[in-house]
């Protein structure tokens, strides 16, 4: 993959040392696992991202982080991933998927919505398409975290043959 891209992107360990909102964390964040451009790291932290993306609730990136600690996953890519695809522009049109994907799991029609910030829309509004959206909001998790996961492994893995066939092939 851009390994020479995303080495010139992502911040150096000294810059990481000296800046004061990752001192907070102490040496965990300088783990230079976290930091790492190799295919385990990477695919597992885009899998993971997309996977997050689907959560109903606004705590992906605290999610992302923990995630990432517990598992070594590449700390950018797990961030990048996040914000790219779960911001204020593509947040209704992801819930709205997983929502339209829980109806057709379920077999039920999909129900006008209308927001309204009130009491009574939380009592009666949302009763009708919770069950869904969460139904949707978990199947579209998995299989967009799979679907990230295997397929960039696989390119990754094409594009390393590719270039140890082009080495090897040039020499006499």
């Amino acid at each position: 993959m851009p390994r020479r891209l995303l080495k010139k992107i992502l911040p150096s360990p000294q810059f990481l040392e000296n800046h004061r909102m990752v001192r907070v964390f102490g040496d965990r964040l300088l783990d230079p696992r976290l930091w790492a451009v190799h295919r385990r790291a990477v695919a597992g932290a885009l899998g993971w991202a997309l996977a997050i993306s689907f959560i109903p609730l606004p705590v992906h990136s605290l999610v992302a982080g923990l995630v990432a600690l517990t598992w070594r996953l590449n700390v950018p890519t797990i961030y990048a991933t996040i914000w790219l695809v779960n911001n204020p522009l593509t947040m209704v049109p992801l819930y709205y998927l997983a929502y339209r994907v829980g109806t057709l799991l379920l077999g039920t029609p999909a129900h006008p919505f209308a927001f309204q910030l009130s009491f009574k829309w939380l009592q009666y509004g949302l009763g009708p398409v919770w069950r869904p959206f969460l139904l949707g909001c978990l199947t579209c998790s998995v299989v967009a975290g799979l679907i990230g996961w295997v397929g960039l492994r696989l390119l990754w893995r094409w594009q390393v043959r590719r270039r140890y066939r082009s080495r090897h092939c040039a020499l006499p």
